[in-house]
């Protein structure tokens, strides 16, 4: 069992959380709904998107929510851009950290961003070069990197190869997803055995989906290896439009209760995330999936 220690998590909701909801939600909720998670200790959170509005509806109002937000000093909003015209979008919204999201598997990149993995790492080169001297940073996500729905598995020297590149191109943290929820503690161990070989735990995180019930059994396995950077969702909301039988991220309020019941320090409040978890279920128009809210309201 790891050493309890400070714990960082990476909050998804507002961004990954919302973009394959059904329902539209209005720009004021969606800002409303950042305003709360701000408020609850979180030092990161990904807030939108500024990606085409024919493809991602939900995040056609990217700009707007980032200029109406209220920022707290020391946190980092954070918002996904696919190129350099997202990028400037970004930057005249008064976005300072970017996102941007390559894949380990050939055929993911080609339905998700319509570019082979070279190409997409060639358009990020010029991405986070640009952001950077701005003044943003860069975080970069692996995607399909513990499985593809198109491909089956995927190499783990795929996966070494990529987020190395997406080290070297300037990102200052790799999040290795699990985009369909696929993975399960041992497959976490033989990835993190072999590319800690190359990567610091410190130059990670690790973002999974809970499809199969094991997102919580993984970030275990993380743990041993010293990884201290997870990403989640509030209320478990979310899943991946481009990644047939996605469900929901691993909930906030999940990881927060096993981070703080096995004594690690993540500065965040359990009960503020509920709230905002709880504030944006009628604009989503059902029940948030987290395990932890749902037993909470069987108690009340």
């Amino acid at each position: 069992m790891s050493t309890p220690r400070p714990i960082t998590v990476y909050e998804v909701g507002p961004r990954d959380g919302l973009q394959n909801e059904p329902a539209q939600i209005e720009t004021a909720d969606k800002v409303a709904f950042i305003d709360a998670l701000s408020a609850t200790g979180l030092s990161a959170i990904e807030v939108t998107a500024f990606v085409s509005p024919t493809w991602v509806p939900q995040m056609a109002d990217a700009g707007a929510v980032c200029r109406a937000i209220a920022r707290r000093p020391g946190v980092k909003y954070v918002a996904l851009v696919p190129n350099v015209k997202g990028l400037e979008r970004a930057l005249e919204a008064g976005v300072t950290d970017v996102a941007v999201f390559a894949a380990a598997s050939e055929t993911f990149s080609r339905k998700n961003i319509n570019h082979s993995i070279a190409d997409s790492l060639l358009s990020y080169r010029d991405v986070a070069a640009k952001a950077l001297a701005a003044g943003c940073r860069v975080r970069a996500y692996l995607s399909t990197a513990f499985g593809c729905p198109f491909e089956g598995d995927v190499a783990i020297g795929q996966v070494i190869e990529v987020t190395s590149a997406l080290r070297d191109l300037g990102a200052y943290e790799v999040s290795v997803s699990d985009t369909i929820g696929i993975a399960h503690p041992g497959q976490v161990r033989r990835v993190l055995g072999a590319l800690l070989e190359t990567v610091n735990a410190s130059d990670i995180a690790l973002h999974f989906h809970d499809t199969r019930g094991t997102a919580l059994a993984n970030v275990l396995a993380a743990l041993e290896f010293g990884v201290t950077t997870f990403d989640s969702s509030a209320g478990g909301l979310g899943g991946c439009p481009y990644a047939p039988g996605a469900t929901g991220n691993l909930a906030t309020e999940d990881l927060l209760y096993m981070l703080h019941g096995l004594g690690h320090d993540t500065g965040v409040s359990l009960g503020g995330v509920m709230a905002a978890s709880l504030a944006i279920e009628s604009k989503v128009g059902h029940p948030p999936p987290s395990r932890y809210v749902q037993a909470s309201r069987r108690r009340s």
